[in-house]
């Protein structure tokens, strides 16, 4: 068992009571496949806190493929959980985290795991192994230095083989990289909404150091890690998107036009639907769908923010897109946006987890589903129609194969265009968007 840390244990010191918080979500990953992002915000950590607890999560669970190999070389056998917990946020810090001291780091991840513990908590072990990992430093990062690419850069050995067989070492090796990157936040303008030269001018009059982004100068904002999104000058006037630019392929070929009736099948969190109706202009209507009732409101939330007059032309309900009918949706549409399920694998910096959580029989649910959902789409479509196929995903199997087994399941269908973005081209996320449109007769 692991006690939860609060304000009242045993140490009141900052320091400690963070990397307190950092196991207790670590435990709850490694023991019970939580997810680190719910876990964080269903704990309720302290607001003074949060800022490093994330950091320390997340870069732990970005690297636990290095440090996972670093325990290895420490240890004979994998120690308790808790346990392992607490040495995965030491070894973190001590070699991913320059800016702590070693001393700091070891000392306070010791008490911390005094904090959550128990009496049968191996609190010995945790700090002879830190000790052991600081004292060897030079040659523990040597002996990893020299492990495969997908050690070192902490990715699934069969993904690394995956992207190194389509894209070679080279540009696999970027890939990685650009995953354990931290994500930043980017600012996209809106149809209708301010230019980003007067959005840019705004954040700096506000003492935001933003920039215009490197890829999409034009269209997106790159903010400063640290910048909380809703502070931001116009954000509560829907004055701009919170989306990365690899999501702008989708709509750019979807070609919105004003008049029409369009469906986002897989809509929430409500980025694109809200990019949709605004480019409908309030004229036509769009059916703004999610499988999960619970993730509704933020859907609601989203578009009511970004879309003036949304109550008018945009119906959000709770619908299995793979298994909706025209008539239930109120009849067929001129565009359908199908941004599917899938493995992540494009926005691997974004979700810290996602890469260890890419096992076979959890990608062929995800494959399945995506069939399921495009396979249905055609009964949807009024003719001379579109649909866009899109994830944010860069595996071929769930996105050229996937096209490809529509195409040939449906003659009528032809692929008009299609995108892909990998991992860090163009400063921007991973994403794929296929138009197949039928012809109007």
């Amino acid at each position: 068992m692991i006690r939860q840390p609060s304000h009242h244990s045993d140490s009141r010191d900052p320091g400690v009571l963070a990397r307190a918080w950092a196991i207790r979500v670590l435990f709850r990953w490694l023991r019970h496949g939580e997810f680190p992002d719910a876990t964080l915000e269903r704990m309720g950590v302290p607001d003074e806190l949060r800022g490093f607890v994330t950091d320390l999560v997340y870069t732990t669970v970005r690297w636990r493929g290095l440090l996972d190999a670093a325990l290895r070389l420490l240890v004979e056998r994998r120690p308790p959980t808790e346990a392992e917990a607490a040495l995965l946020v030491g070894l973190c810090q001590l070699l991913k985290m320059p800016g702590i001291p070693a001393y700091a780091a070891i000392h306070a991840t010791v008490e911390a795991t005094k904090v959550v513990g128990n009496r049968r908590t191996p609190v010995g072990l945790v700090n002879g192994v830190l000790r052991n990992a600081d004292h060897y430093r030079t040659d523990l990062e040597a002996e990893l230095a020299g492990a495969p690419l997908d050690v070192r850069l902490s990715h699934p050995a069969d993904l690394v083989a995956r992207w190194t067989a389509r894209w070679g070492a080279a540009k696999a090796e970027a890939m990685c990289r650009w995953d354990n990157e931290p994500a930043g936040v980017t600012v996209l303008t809106l149809p209708r909404g301010p230019a980003a030269d007067a959005l840019l001018a705004r954040f700096r009059e506000a003492g935001v150091a933003a920039e215009p982004h490197s890829g999409f100068p034009n269209a997106a904002i790159a903010i400063p890690h640290g910048v909380r999104p809703e502070s931001l000058p116009g954000f509560a006037e829907g004055d701009f998107a919170i989306q990365d630019p690899a999501t702008l392929a989708a709509i750019e070929l979807l070609d919105i036009r004003p008049g029409q009736r369009v469906l986002d099948a897989c809509a929430a969190p409500g980025g694109k639907a809200a990019r949709i109706a605004r480019l409908l202009e309030g004229q036509g209507s769009l059916v703004a769908l999610d499988l999960h009732e619970d993730r509704l409101p933020r859907l609601r939330e989203t578009i009511a923010r970004l879309v003036p007059g949304a109550d008018d032309f945009v119906d959000v309900r709770a619908a299995d897109a793979s298994a909706a009918t025209a008539d239930e949706l109120g009849g067929p549409f001129d565009r359908i946006l199908l941004d599917v399920p899938c493995s992540n694998t494009g926005v691997l910096r974004r979700r810290a987890d996602a890469r260890w959580r890419l096992d076979p029989a959890r990608l062929a649910s995800v494959r399945t589903a995506q069939a399921h959902i495009l396979a249905n789409a055609p009964a949807l479509l009024a003719p001379g129609g579109c649909i866009v196929y899109s994830t944010c995903s860069v595996e071929e199997d769930e996105n050229e194969a996937q096209v490809a087994g529509f195409l040939a399941a449906n003659p009528a269908f032809r692929q008009v265009d299609s995108r892909t973005n990998l991992p860090g081209d163009n400063g921007a996320d991973g994403a794929f968007a296929a138009a197949l449109s039928t012809p109007t007769t």
